[in-house]
């Protein structure tokens, strides 16, 4: 099995149902990340990822055509970097403007113990990393 499928496994898809863990299926995890990214993402970087949301007219600031990360980067996908400016607690702003701090917005509060809230939170912010590293042109 895959790493990245492994990881999925055993922290994308945690969640609570009563006491005991859900864990999502192998397949799940390519779903949850292009379903996160609509829901937090497109309505700046548009549903395709190369712009055109609808905020970006009321944004100040140039949005990221986030399909040509790896363009960008010499052929090479910036997966720490992606996953740093969507979580945003790092101390580094996303993309220097109005992107919101994801990795507070992600906390789902409720699972219990810190580590259990941020295995969820990573997960989240893994598994849109992923979708947009798999839209790369």
């Amino acid at each position: 099995m895959h790493i990245k499928s492994i990881f999925f496994a055993a922290v994308l898809g945690l969640g609570m149902t009563g006491s005991s863990p859900v864990f999502a299926q192998q397949g799940d995890a390519g779903d949850l990340g292009e379903k996160s990214y609509i829901a937090y993402c497109s309505d700046c970087h548009g549903l395709a990822g190369a712009g055109g949301g609808s905020l970006q007219p009321l944004l100040n600031v140039e949005i990221a055509n986030l399909t040509e990360l790896s363009a960008n980067n010499g052929g090479v996908f910036p997966m720490l970097d992606v996953i740093h400016t969507i979580d945003g607690r790092s101390g580094l702003p996303g993309h220097e403007g109005p992107m919101p701090t994801f990795g507070y917005m992600f906390d789902p509060g409720i699972y219990g113990p810190p580590h259990a809230a941020e295995a969820v939170i990573r997960g989240q912010m893994l598994s849109i990393a992923l979708y947009l590293e798999s839209i790369q042109k």
